[in-house]
């Protein structure tokens, strides 16, 4: 195999690469990149056994075949290489190495047969389907915050992607919860979706389809299976297998009674929290917000550090009422607020609260509130 590559095409594609690649493992073999040269372009594969990711990319290549090598490290040489640079692959089947030229630098990486290289089965999707790159995104994004990472809770550790009925028919739905909060966003329904098994997206797949996501003018082909899922763009693809469990029903968790209507700037509300919660040193970071008519009053008391009380002007015109949250669950629901205002939605200090974007109720929040 012989080939040459402009070094920020390859610093992209071993950088996707590499990502998936555990540091930490006992096959050596899943430590390296498989490169496969034909003609006009070569693929750079990793895979950890659960997911795979191939990177197409263009290059000149003088000799087709291809290796394996270790993909931290080509990586980091490749990082390393001045921007513009010409970089040339050549292995050597002989001496079992490749050889990374770029101008004055050379090295000489071990290698390993491409033949032990695992590539994860094909399988047979049962659901085909397009879906522009922001909408993807938007799901995503929403969704991760809230995934658990609770390990005894394995079914939690994931993104819940799934076709339900929304308000104005079906929409392809993204879920995550651990247990203390939920967030769950709707989307239009992609043409050719609607038969999609409910698939568990892991947590590692989420994190690395949003390098796929960027592009706002991308559209990603999707297919599932029960237990494969593959997200596609004509440079990467990513193929992952599915959490291997039930989602419970969210249905049940989501309030539907909740009458006491808090409307607040969510940038001065996420400001107001991080600043009160300063105070505390706790894990918990309890914030207890007191309503009353058209005032709201943060506060949080640490009886090692002292206390911190700050108020807003809200749009709230019911009962009195006192509740506590996690200073961080509530920083992280403010933080998905697009829209100017965030909407609260409350029963009771003992009961879940519901979070909305105005009046957008395609993405909805809820979230636990603590004794303070």
């Amino acid at each position: 195999m012989r080939l040459s590559i402009e070094r920020g095409t390859l610093l992209k594609a071993v950088g996707q690469a590499q990502s998936v690649v555990e540091r930490r493992n006992t096959i050596p073999i899943l430590a390296n990149v498989l490169i496969e040269a034909e003609a006009g372009q070569v693929n750079f594969r990793a895979t950890d056994l659960d997911i795979e990711v191939v990177d197409r990319a263009p290059a000149m290549v003088e000799r087709p075949g291809a290796t394996t090598v270790s993909a931290v490290m080509l990586h980091e040489i490749v990082r390393k290489l001045p921007d513009g640079a010409l970089v040339s692959l050549a292995d050597d089947p002989a001496t079992g190495r490749l050889t990374v030229t770029a101008g004055r630098s050379t090295f000489a990486l071990a290698t390993l047969p491409r033949e032990d290289f695992p590539i994860m089965a094909s399988s047979e999707y049962s659901c085909n389907f397009a879906a522009p790159a922001p909408l993807l995104r938007r799901l995503f994004d929403k969704a991760k915050f809230a995934i658990s990472t609770e390990e005894t809770r394995y079914y939690l550790n994931g993104v819940y992607m799934h076709v339900a009925q929304g308000e104005g028919g079906p929409v392809l739905r993204c879920v995550a919860t651990d247990g203390h909060r939920l967030a769950r966003i709707d989307a239009p329904l992609p043409e050719g979706a609607a038969g999609m098994p409910g698939v568990i997206v892991p947590r590692k797949t989420v994190g690395e389809l949003r390098k796929l996501l960027d592009d706002d003018e991308a559209t990603i082909a999707v297919s599932v299976s029960e237990t494969k899922v593959r997200f596609a763009t004509p440079a990467i693809t990513l193929t992952s297998k599915v959490i291997d469990g039930t989602f419970p029903d969210y249905s049940r968790v989501i309030p539907l009674g909740n009458t006491r209507r808090l409307e607040v700037d969510a940038t001065e509300f996420a400001k107001a929290v991080d600043r009160v919660a300063t105070v505390s040193s706790e894990r918990s970071r309890a914030v207890k917000l007191s309503l009353d008519e058209d005032r709201l009053v943060l506060s949080v008391t640490a009886p090692d550090s002292g206390t911190a009380e700050e108020e807003l002007a809200v749009a709230y015109g019911d009962d009195r009422l006192e509740i506590g949250f996690n200073a961080k669950y509530l920083l992280e629901i403010a933080g998905q607020v697009d829209r100017e205002n965030a909407v609260f939605l409350f029963n009771g200090p003992g009961d879940p609260t519901l979070m909305r974007e105005g009046g957008d109720t395609s993405a909805v929040y809820v979230v636990m509130p603590m004794r303070v």
